[in-house]
């Protein structure tokens, strides 16, 4: 297992040097000239000229690049030109915003997609699995920002059972907070349950096929003990990949909800930085937030590697 981990952390360095350069570049050829952002009216071509020489700006872009990511290797992002927060202080604040969000829609996307899985795959080919399987085709073709609206004009307008906009920290009203969430959680959970359904629906349907359940089924093991014990863990290897994929899907969607909701987490702050220009909140962001994806991923494939031992040994 050590072995494993460390060959995993290995391939990691490479992936998260590249993701900093993609990080860097897509930031550095925006078009416009980020001195003459920052100087305003102010934008003589003497003083951008020595903004430039202080900022670095007019010194090759690989040399850019090398001086960017020696600060990030010690910790220092930069600091927003507007604000003057550094780049940690901004994520830092936002940062459980987005992962409460993220969190709760990922546990409300199990608990839809994981119980209609189960009931799909013992009643396959009937009306209810086809009718399921259905849904969740059509509910792919739905986007996020489509669900959001119908949930708050249905919810928040029309019901009035919860709050269309804003926030409140969990530590000062755990209730308030988790009434704000509940209609961003779920508009992000509805785009994620199909997926879940569709793919331990399909995995769960070939194990109930194995001679082994058949067995089982001799035995005269009740259908819940086989279905919940016997089925549901081997079906379930390739529901923790899905899992840890959907953490990617799940970041670019808080980018669209944290904007409809009104939630100050780290969409709305990459959401700001693009709107204002804050190159240096840009790049630090978007670095910090594709360097979380990949280290996900990296927990996921230890989590696969404990669950299946051919993997850490190398046998498939």
């Amino acid at each position: 297992m050590a072995f494993f981990v460390a060959r995993r952390l290995l391939y990691l360095v490479p992936v998260l040097i590249a993701v900093s350069l993609l990080t860097f570049l897509i930031a550095s050829l925006l078009p416009g000239d980020l001195a003459y952002t920052i100087l305003g009216d102010q934008a003589t071509p003497e003083n951008v000229a020595a903004l430039r020489r202080d900022m670095g700006l007019d010194q090759p872009i690989c040399w850019r690049y090398i001086s960017w990511l020696g600060g990030v290797v010690q910790g220092d992002f930069g600091r927003s030109f507007r604000t003057g927060q550094t780049v940690l202080q901004a994520v830092g604040e936002r940062l459980p915003v987005s992962i409460e969000l993220m969190l709760l829609a990922q546990l409300g996307a199990l608990a839809i997609g994981v119980p209609l899985a189960i009931i799909c795959a013992a009643r396959s080919g009937g009306p209810f699995d086809r009718f399921m399987t259905g849904t969740a085709f059509g509910m792919l073709s739905v986007p996020t920002f489509l669900s959001a609206i119908l949930l708050i004009y249905f919810f928040a307008v029309e019901l009035r059972w919860l709050p269309a906009t804003g926030y409140v920290p969990f530590a000062e009203d755990p209730a308030g907070n988790l009434r704000f969430m509940v209609l961003p959680a779920l508009t992000l959970a509805l785009a994620e349950w199909p997926g879940i359904m569709r793919v331990l629906r399909s995995d769960m349907i070939a194990t109930l096929q194995e001679d082994y359940i058949a067995l089982a089924k001799a035995k005269g093991l009740k259908a819940s003990r086989i279905l919940f014990v016997h089925a549901l863990k081997p079906s379930s290897l390739t529901l923790v990949t899905i899992t840890g994929i959907n953490i990617g899907r799940l970041i670019g969607g808080t980018v669209i909800v944290e904007t409809i909701f009104a939630l100050p987490g780290i969409g709305r702050l990459l959401i700001g930085a693009i709107y204002t220009r804050d190159l240096v909140i840009l790049q630090g962001v978007v670095l910090l937030v594709g360097a979380g994806f990949v280290i996900v991923n990296f927990v996921v494939d230890l989590i696969y590697a404990v669950l299946d031992p051919r993997i850490r040994h190398g046998h498939a």
